[in-house]
């Protein structure tokens, strides 16, 4: 079975077989967790996210991890938050599943999530927290090469969160 563990840590930091991007449709550099992997990658990342892009919300699509400890980056594109009746939960699940999928496929034993669509995209954390839970949960129930998923978090409130939703901190 696979662990869920919460962790507070910079994400590009994490010694882990993937990492996955907070990524817009575009796998263009943005700002927040994407500005930061990129700036950890180094400029290779940019040219291989072009070579991928686009990448639908809901979706991942995955790259070399470049200058990162993680020899992958998985870029999983969340919604942006219109106050939860269009669909965002949905997508949201979907782009954790998807990334879930890619790793899986890859044969990876470790995956890090940074908290999907919560910066500038505006979805709210307390909701973001459990939805990625249960969607992670859910596509890991079948044995797979994967061992765990970390859930990076960038401050104490985002770790209680997850913890709320029953993952080890």
């Amino acid at each position: 079975m696979t662990r869920l563990t919460a962790v507070l840590a910079d994400i590009t930091t994490l010694d882990v077989d993937a990492i996955v991007n907070a990524a817009n449709s575009e796998l263009a550099v943005g700002g927040g967790v994407c500005g930061a992997i990129h700036r950890a990658a180094g400029p290779a990342l940019a040219e291989a996210c072009r070579q991928v892009a686009p990448c639908p919300t809901g979706e991942a699509r995955i790259t070399e991890g470049y200058g990162l400890k993680a020899k992958y980056v998985i870029h999983a594109v969340g919604p942006r938050w219109m106050g939860g009746r269009r669909g965002e939960a949905e997508l949201l699940a979907s782009a954790y599943r998807s990334a879930v999928q890619l790793a899986k496929e890859q044969g990876l034993a470790t995956i890090a999530f940074p908290a999907i669509s919560t910066g500038i995209y505006g979805y709210p954390p307390e909701e973001a927290a459990g939805v990625a839970v249960h969607a992670v949960r859910s596509a890991t129930m079948e044995p797979s090469s994967l061992q765990e998923v970390f859930f990076a978090c960038f401050d104490e409130r985002m770790l209680d969160l997850y913890v709320r939703n029953g993952v080890t901190g």
